[in-house]
């Protein structure tokens, strides 16, 4: 008998699967009360097996995994914080032609 390894850490994110899909999608899947059945058809690139081990890493490390949510949260919004206020050039371009086609404001 062999132990499977669901959930891996690669560069400070935990990871799913070999699409290495983030266990973030299949938490706030679960939260959501989504069965993992629906969860398998939302993200067919991982097997129910994959997807019944992420849930089960979650749940046996319910406080460690919320606290990494919230901390993936916090940089979300930092991140998205920082674009909006420093967008990349083609950013600026394409809400150029958005507004010259659309007429909305840049």
């Amino acid at each position: 008998m062999t132990n499977k390894t669901y959930v891996r850490e690669e560069i400070g994110a935990l990871r799913v699967g070999v699409a290495d899909l983030s266990l973030d999608s299949i938490v706030i899947a679960f939260q959501d009360g989504n069965s993992p059945e629906s969860i398998q058809l939302q993200y067919p690139v991982l097997t129910l097996e994959e997807v019944y081990g992420a849930i089960t890493y979650y749940l046996a490390n319910r406080l460690f995994i919320d606290d990494y949510l919230k901390r993936q949260e916090n940089l979300w919004t930092s991140l998205r914080q920082s674009a909006e206020q420093s967008p990349s050039p083609v950013v600026i371009r394409l809400r150029s032609v958005r507004h010259s086609v659309v007429g909305e404001p840049t």
